[in-house]
């Protein structure tokens, strides 16, 4: 069984914006990753040695809220990763996908198909003894 047997009328469309997202997104995982994270330095450097508890709550609850930026960032960046590889897939060449007919129609049969009709039209060309394409 092939399974990307290619539409022989099919093309692909020409990329957009999809490619030059994705070999952003490296570099935009990166800084949004390192940023906070300097921020985050940056707050424990100017932090008083002598810091009272309020304080070292409040410097705590910065490193929370970072991680959380930090996370909502990676999920942001791969959620528009999958996005891309969608539309790159999309904008591919077609491929056959199924080869049954569709049991619902804009005329729908008088009769249900028999067993050996449906075999028939499961069958591959090269097994059915004749041309007809799926």
């Amino acid at each position: 069984m092939n399974w990307f047997k290619k539409i022989p009328q099919s093309h692909r469309s020409a990329s957009g914006l999809e490619w030059r997202l994705w070999r952003k997104l490296p570099l935009i995982a990166l800084v949004g990753t390192v940023l906070p994270l300097l921020c985050l330095g940056l707050l424990h450097l100017l932090a008083d040695p002598q810091a009272d508890a309020a304080q070292l709550r409040w410097l705590q609850m910065m490193g929370y809220v970072l991680g959380g930026v930090i996370l909502f960032h990676w999920t942001m960046v791969f959620t528009v990763g999958i996005g891309c590889v969608i539309v790159i897939i999309m904008k591919g060449p077609g491929y056959v996908a199924d080869g049954y007919r569709v049991s619902h129609s804009d005329q729908p049969r008088a009769s249900m198909e028999t067993a050996e009709e449906a075999i028939g039209h499961r069958l591959p060309e090269n097994e059915r003894g004749d041309n007809r394409p799926l």
